[in-house]
């Protein structure tokens, strides 16, 4: 499994739009890991925010 596929298991296990922080802690990944699979998620519209500053998958 990749970072991005981690990155985004790990958000719909939160069950709720979590910031770049929860989801390192919840994936065990390093947190510039965290943030650079979500720049990449976000280009390819995978995650969205529907809070400011917390994301979720676009199709839980």
């Amino acid at each position: 499994m990749n970072e991005k596929e981690t990155v985004l298991n790990a958000m719909k296990k939160a069950g709720e739009p979590v910031n770049a922080g929860k989801i390192a802690e919840l994936s065990g990944l390093d947190r510039k890991i965290v943030d650079k699979a979500m720049a990449e998620l976000k280009k390819e519209n995978l995650i969205t925010s529907p809070v400011r500053c917390k994301w979720e998958p676009t199709n839980k």
